[in-house]
């Protein structure tokens, strides 16, 4: 039977879940991980196995629950008994975490969810105009290709208005291509059912939450949605440096900024 529970594990002292965005693929975490590894036992989780000779093959759409529930295996695997793990989730990775913290709130100390898509609970206004814009980033990315779908995502996370012919205009990906390319993936398999998730916000253990954005995230989509999550659920919110992949962006302060807002 062949392992899906693909991980890397780096590093010593408490265990670290981190769960990266997009389809998954840990690309562009490996400068921030090893700043953690000083800290940390740093279990990066890659539900689809692409950094683990899977890219390039047949991907469905993808599920939430999936997603948390070969975390908390993953988990079952790394954590010692008796032990609750820190997670940070990004993203996508960061909707997964809190579906991971609603179902299995007992295996984790604290979670770090940094700009997570999780539209489905805001007010009806901006969650229909939210769902809106992914559904059409969707259909921009079938019709028009992966960089007319990445660039009207870009400014509809940042509030701006791009209309049906503003931005590049390309071919739409063959299959073959798309599974060989993380972010193709992501558009085609995760971005629409991702966001369309309704987390039990009631479920998510008082304490045990924090929500972050990046500082240069501020005014857009996914700032304001983590800033609303905190409300609601009564969690702590806080600023991380750079935007939405500021991991990449500024690997060892988002570290650093990270070990900070960990409890100890």
């Amino acid at each position: 039977m062949t392992d899906t529970l693909h991980h890397d594990v780096r590093g010593s002292g408490p265990v670290l879940l981190v769960m990266p965005g997009g389809a998954g693929h840990p690309m562009g975490f490996a400068p921030m991980t090893e700043v953690l590894a000083d800290h940390f036992t740093v279990v990066t989780y890659d539900p689809l196995g692409l950094a683990h000779g899977r890219l390039g093959l047949p991907v469905d759409d993808q599920r939430v629950r999936d997603w948390s529930e070969g975390a908390r295996q993953v988990l079952a695997r790394t954590l010692p008994a008796g032990e609750a793990a820190y997670v940070l989730g990004t993203s996508s990775g960061g909707i997964a975490a809190l579906d991971l913290l609603a179902r299995h709130p007992e295996r984790l100390r604290h979670v770090v969810a940094h700009e997570p898509p999780c539209v489905a609970p805001l007010p009806d206004g901006p969650r229909e105009r939210a769902e809106a814009l992914f559904r059409k980033v969707h259909e921009r990315y079938r019709t028009a290709g992966l960089p007319a779908a990445a660039a009207l995502l870009g400014a509809g996370l940042a509030g701006r208005e791009v209309g049906d012919q503003d931005g590049p205009v390309g071919q739409p990906l063959t299959r073959e291509e798309e599974l060989n390319n993380p972010m193709a993936l992501f558009l085609a398999h995760v971005l629409v059912p991702f966001t369309a998730y309704a987390p039990d916000l009631s479920a998510l253990a008082p304490g045990r939450l924090t929500l972050a954005a990046g500082t240069d995230s501020r005014g857009g989509l996914l700032h304001r949605t983590a800033e609303y999550l905190a409300e609601r659920t009564g969690s702590p919110f806080v600023e991380f440096p750079g935007g939405h992949v500021g991991v990449a962006e500024h690997p060892a302060d988002f570290a650093e900024r990270l070990v900070k807002t960990l409890p100890g």
